[in-house]
């Protein structure tokens, strides 16, 4: 298989009720350089101009832009666009993996025994964080997916199946800060909420996940055409494996993350790579406005008109080819 490109496109508006005076904000909006994805071109445009920016990569290797504003504001618009090139992932054979149990030893700790700098490193992603959580109950509904002795990522595959036919998409079940235990109780969520407790069940039986943050191409019902902003962010799994590294699941598609899924960052849980966070002082109740476009290179100007087009077109794709 081919590569493959698509066009990003992530807006966020911030309407306040009164002017905002001075604000700080954290965005994590720039795909990840990964052995099988590029980042061709990207650009991030912000009104109004802040007062001072600048960019870092935070504790987990993600692209962090920061902003400061000064001045007097009473909305502030946020639009990122990226050109992403996929290229097929090398997905290893599930049965060729390790015991599941041999890999919750090799994370375990043991007074004297020197750890690999991977798996030290992987050794992070086992604790509760603000999103997850340690349970039995977490640890008995895995239970039945990681039998004696078997290969871990057949395991995962098997939890990641189990929640997909368990666990009902409901939009309205969740939000931001619904905890994994009631997510657990009802059954019930949307990608962010089944990611949370996909980790909360792989740590819970001792086995490294952290929460992958990014997009994902969604196809338009048949014979409609696709829409400019229908889409949104999402979220998904990776469990550490030794000798193969990380490995994605996506629960809420049960699938393995291949030429579909682009990768903006990952972390504990989702308040490590939260598309935009920060303070502000004023600006009384506020909603965000948040609109999301990914679409494959070959549909690009099919579905935005001349005066829509982007700031990042074609061309610098073509003259990178």
């Amino acid at each position: 298989m081919s590569p493959v490109r698509y066009h990003v496109r992530h807006d966020t508006i911030y309407r306040y009720d009164q002017p905002v005076g001075e604000s700080h904000q954290l965005l994590r909006l720039t795909p990840r350089e990964l052995p099988w994805q590029t980042c061709v071109a990207h650009r991030i445009d912000v009104v109004p101009e802040p007062s001072r920016l600048g960019e870092f990569r935070d504790s987990f290797g993600n692209q962090v832009r920061a902003l400061h504003f000064e001045a007097d504001h009473d909305a502030l618009e946020i639009r990122a666009e990226s050109w992403v090139e996929l290229a097929p992932r090398a997905i290893p054979a599930a049965k060729d993996s390790p015991p599941w149990e041999t890999v919750r030893e090799a994370l375990t700790y043991h007074a004297e025994r020197r750890m690999t700098s991977e798996t030290l490193e992987a050794t992070a992603f086992l604790f509760e964080s603000p999103h997850v959580r340690l349970k039995r109950d977490f640890a008995e509904y895995a239970a039945a997916c990681f039998t004696p002795g078997l290969a871990l990522l057949e395991g995962v595959d098997r939890l990641m199946r189990r929640i997909h036919e368990e666990f009902a998409f409901d939009p309205e079940a969740t939000d931001v800060s619904t905890p994994v235990t009631q997510v657990f109780a009802q059954r019930r969520g949307v990608c962010q909420d089944f990611a949370h407790f996909m980790i909360s069940c792989l740590r819970s039986t001792g086995l490294a996940a952290r929460y992958v943050s990014g997009y994902l191409l969604t196809r338009p019902p048949p014979g409609k055409r696709r829409l400019v902003g229908a889409d949104a962010t999402h979220a998904w799994v990776s469990v550490y494996c030794p000798r193969s590294g990380w490995v994605d699941f996506d629960p809420t598609n049960a699938v393995c993350p291949d030429r579909e899924h682009i990768t903006i960052g990952w972390g504990r849980d989702f308040g490590d790579v939260s598309p935009l966070r920060g303070v502000i002082l004023g600006g009384g109740e506020h909603e965000p406005e948040i609109a999301v476009t990914v679409v494959p290179e070959d549909e690009f100007t099919e579905l935005y008109t001349d005066a829509e087009l982007p700031a990042l077109n074609l061309p610098p794709i073509h003259a990178r080819a």
